[in-house]
Formats: C-alpha cells, sequence, structure tokens
C-alpha cells in the first residue's frame, strides 16, 4: 500500500503519468497498474484521465492528503529507527527563495558541525514552488516568505526581516545618497529578478504604489547574476539588505535605504506540521529556533 501512495504523491508532484513513472524508478505500465490497484483497493476512481493525466477526482484529493500524512509518518518512523540504532544521518533537503541563499549556510554549518552524518542538498525555488515541494515531500523544508503568503498548516520559524537596499555604484544616479525613495528608484533603469519571484512580485507592487512603472534593462532568476551585473558600476538593483551585505560591498558599491515607505518582510523557516517530527528536521528546527534567537540579540 505505501509505495502505492507514493504513486500517487509522485503523480501529484509531476502531473504525468510517465515523468512520475520515472521518479518512482519503475516502468510506466507497472505505474499506471499499481494507481488502479490503489483504486481498485479503495473502490473509487482516484484519477481523471484519458491517454494522458487530467486531474485528480474529489475522491483522490481527499486520499492525496491522506497519502501525504501517511507517507510522511512512515518516513519519519523509519527515520526515528535509524537515528536510535546509528544516531543522527541522512539527507536533508532545503529549498531556498532566491535572496535568502546566502543565509542557508548560518544554518546548515553549526547543523553539520553537531550531526557530521547529514548530507544536504540545496534548490533555489520560488516562494510558490517551495511551498508546494514541502506539501508533496520533495524537499524537508523551506527558507522563504512567512508573513506575504497563505502557508496553509505548515509550521514557521520566523528567523529574520528582509529590508530593502538600492544597490548602485557611487558615480550613478542616487549612489551620493544617504537614502531614496521608491518613487526615485523607479525612474532609474534596474536589473531585477524575474516576475515568478515573490521578491519582484513584492518591488513591483512598492514601485507602483509609488507611481512608477518598473522596466527593468536585465531579469534574472538568480541574485548572484544580479550581483555581478551591479558589480560593474553601470547596473543598479533592489535588494535585501542581508544578502547585498553576505555577497560584498566593493568600495564604489553602495547599498542605500529605500524609504517612503520603509517596507520590511518576515522570512523564515517552513517545515510540514508533523508530530513527531522526522529526526533530521526536528535538529533543524532547533538550529533555526537558536539562530532566530540570536540574530534578535
Amino acid at each position: 500500500m505505501i509505495d502505492k501512495l507514493e504513486y500517487l504523491l509522485a503523480l501529484a508532484r509531476e502531473r504525468n503519468f510517465g515523468k512520475a513513472a520515472e521518479t518512482c524508478g519503475v516502468t510506466q505500465p507497472t505505474f499506471s497498474a499499481g494507481i488502479k490497484q490503489l483504486e481498485d483497493t479503495l473502490g473509487v476512481m482516484l484519477v481523471q484521465r484519458t491517454s494522458r493525466f487530467l486531474g485528480f477526482t474529489a475522491e483522490g484529493e481527499r486520499v492525496l492528503d491522506w497519502a501525504r500524512t501517511i507517507v510522511a509518518d512512515t518516513r519519519a518512523m523509519k527515520a526515528e529507527v535509524q537515528t536510535l540504532k546509528k544516531g543522527l544521518s541522512g539527507h536533508l533537503k532545503i529549498a531556498a527563495i532566491p535572496t535568502a541563499l546566502p543565509m542557508v549556510s548560518a544554518l546548515t554549518t553549526p547543523y553539520r558541525g553537531k550531526h557530521p552524518h547529514v548530507k544536504f542538498t540545496i534548490l533555489s525555488r520560488t516562494s510558490i514552488e517551495i511551498l508546494s515541494m514541502v506539501e508533496n515531500l520533495e524537499v524537508d523544508a523551506g527558507l522563504t516568505y512567512i508573513d506575504n503568503e497563505p502557508l496553509g498548516r505548515l509550521r514557521t520559524v520566523p528567523l529574520y526581516l528582509e529590508q530593502y537596499r538600492l544597490l548602485t555604484s557611487a558615480d550613478s544616479p542616487l549612489g551620493d545618497r544617504d537614502r531614496v525613495t521608491w518613487a526615485e528608484v523607479g525612474r532609474i533603469p534596474l536589473c531585477l529578478l524575474t516576475p515568478d519571484m515573490q521578491n519582484r512580485r513584492i518591488i513591483d507592487g512598492l514601485l507602483h504604489a509609488a507611481g512608477a512603472r518598473p522596466e527593468p534593462t536585465l531579469e534574472s532568476n538568480s541574485m548572484i547574476v544580479l550581483f555581478s551585473h551591479v558589480r560593474t558600476g553601470r547596473w543598479a538593483s533592489v535588494m535585501p539588505e542581508r544578502l547585498a551585505d553576505t555577497l560584498g560591498l566593493t568600495e564604489k558599491l553602495r547599498s542605500i535605504p529605500i524609504v517612503e515607505p520603509e517596507v520590511v518582510h518576515q522570512i523564515g523557516l517552513v517545515v510540514p506540521p508533523r508530530e513527531p517530527m522526522v529526526p533530521i528536521v526536528s535538529a533543524l528546527v532547533a538550529e533555526a529556533t537558536h539562530l532566530a534567537a540570536k540574530m534578535r540579540a
């Protein structure tokens, strides 16, 4: 039964029979037969399909909710038994929004110091993708906005406030200012994240509210790409203060507070709301709680 529920979760992630079968390491006929066996066992149709996946039935959506819980609990049980036997080990997967990526090391470095047998995978994703990946058990945790989008039932650990700065060279327009307004920022060429990123949607909203129409001269889903262009002295961008400080400012590069309004957004860790928690996730929550207290001090 558990393997069939895993099939259902894979189908929810991939929305395609062939791709879902591949992620489960089985052939498509085996995968389709497994879904059919699950439907026969439960006595209801779970998936709307012709020759391709069309979506889940109402019953399928409810079974999917149960599948997430049952599979997560099964994984947690196995992980806890292994922890009791061998100590904390395993593979911790974390997805983070691009603006928070430099902060991940503040969690993983002390974590690894305490638990050297845990390996990490860090992925860069949009805020919407992170919520879906945590819900569908693709990742163990996410680092994202926790005050700007519906988070459902996820457990959160607030970490720090994201404050915005204009990054530009000292000899560029506005480069000699101690602070600038959003209206002024909207009048200069900018390089920004792509529109699918929550940070970009926040910035667009602030610029629109200030009467500006953002027309970036360069877009990327990578903060490193944006920062590397700003470092040339020929580009300007809007970035969170902590990110700019982490990436490193040069003598010619300035980080200028943006006011009117002075906006902050809460960044935090999100994990599934399950008890008991998977041991490696529980250790991550403990590390995040410690880091949050340290950053507030």
